[in-house]
Parts: structure tokens; sequence; C-alpha cells
């Protein structure tokens, strides 16, 4: 597996969080680039909550500067997750018990072995720099009792499939992949990608719950829309859901 061309690579031994060090050295950097830490001490997940990370896990950022609309820039999450399951494909020999889950996460037998968090690190005619924050249980994952009530059980890949992979290792199969993925988004738009990731989706056509800041919607996942949106099919009818958490 060989490093894809335009792409930076820093790895550090210990940093606070990779997203925080995106967001430090995003103005310094010429082009997209990976940020790898083998501790992190202050990892973060979606809105805010502390994401765990011990030795022998991944946590990784790849900072981006792209160039479309922050509508578009937002579906690099499809982008990151497709990347996410081809690396456990390529790391494991398997895609049996993968899935991804809207929006951000990928999941192994039914449990959460990685998160993806974006951030947009400035505005200047749209998002100046995107970070890709990744977060990957490899080795170990939190107890039952540190996620939020509801949430899916967390998993680490060496648990549920006996394969061990070391961060390094893992960063080179995600990347190559990523590459990959940006370049048919960037080619093709987001169709294709839309497509692949409906074909990998967790509880597609089944009875979910989806919780905005407001609201708490049940439906059927009907699909994924043009704009990345979750569309459920409820009792008030059929509803495009821009951003939520999603439990079943």
């Amino acid at each position: 597996m060989s490093w894809p061309a335009g792409y930076g690579r820093r790895v550090l031994a210990e940093i606070d969080s990779t997203n925080a060090e995106a967001a430090r050295l995003a103005g310094t950097l010429a082009g997209p680039e990976w940020i790898c830490a083998l501790r992190q001490t202050a990892g973060r997940g979606r809105r805010g909550r502390a994401w765990a990370n011990p030795e022998g896990n991944f946590a990784a950022t790849l900072v981006t500067m792209p160039r479309e609309a922050p509508q578009l820039v937002a579906l690099r999450s499809f982008v990151a997750s497709l990347a996410l399951f081809d690396a456990f494909s390529a790391a494991t020999g398997r895609v049996d018990g993968l899935a991804l889950k809207w929006p951000n996460d990928v999941l192994l037998n039914g449990g959460k072995v990685a998160g993806i968090l974006l951030e947009s690190l400035g505005q200047r005619r749209g998002v100046a720099h995107l970070a890709i924050g990744i977060g990957v249980n490899l080795v170990a994952a939190p107890g039952a009792d540190e996620v939020e009530p509801g949430a899916l059980r967390p998993v680490s890949l060496l648990s549920e499939t006996g394969v061990h992979v070391e961060p390094e290792a893992f960063l080179e199969l995600l990347a190559s992949a990523y590459a990959e993925h940006e370049a048919r988004f960037v080619t093709y738009g987001f169709a294709p990608l839309r497509e692949a990731w409906l074909a990998r989706a967790a509880r597609l056509g089944e009875v979910i719950t989806a919780r905005t800041g407001t609201a708490e919607i049940t439906g059927t996942f009907e699909t994924v829309d043009a704009g990345g949106n979750l569309v459920l099919k409820s009792s008030a009818g059929r509803q495009a859901i821009a951003a939520a958490d999603v439990f079943f």
C-alpha cells in the first residue's frame, strides 16, 4: 500500500486533540495533510462529547482546503465513511459485519467501531479549511457506562475480528482509500458516493429514531437524499433531516 500523492503526513507521539492541532496548523499547510496522534489526551466527538483514545487506538485528522460551497463540503463525511469501510475491509479481508450509520459512524457486528467529526476551520467566501477528525477503536473500546444512554455499544476491531492493526498501518490504508473516494467525489459529484453509501447503510428500510436539538422523529429510514439528508417516513409524512443523532 503506497501513500497517496499530494497528501502530507504528520505522525505525533502525543497531542491533546488532532482536530485542535489541525486548527493550529491549518494556515501553515500548503496542501491536504493527515495529522495522526499515537496518543490523544483530549479527544472530542460530535456535539462536544469526549472521545476516549487509549494507546493503540487510532486518532487522526485530515486537513483539506475545499473549494465547494459549504453544503457540498459537508458531504465529505460520506467520503470519509466510505474510506473507513474500505480501510477496515483491507485490514481484515472481509466486509461482513461492517455497516455505515448516518451521519458519521462505522459499525462492526452492530457496535460502533469508528466515528467522524467534521469541523470548519475558517470562513473566507466559504470554508477555508475543513478538518475531518476520525477516531477508531483498533484495540480497545469504552465500556457501556462511558457512553450516553441508548447509544450503540462500543466495540473494537481487535475484539470483534481478532485482527490487530497498528495506528500507522491503518493510517496508510485509510489515506489511500480516502484519496480514491475524494477523487471520485470531485470528478463525478455526490451521486456515485451516495449510491455506494446506501449499499452499505445500517438499518435502511427499517424503523429508526432521529433526535435533533428540538425534536425526536421515529420513522422508516427510506434513503439519504442528494443533499446528504436523512429521509424518514413517519406518521407526519416524509421528512428530510439535516442533522441528528440516530438511535435504533
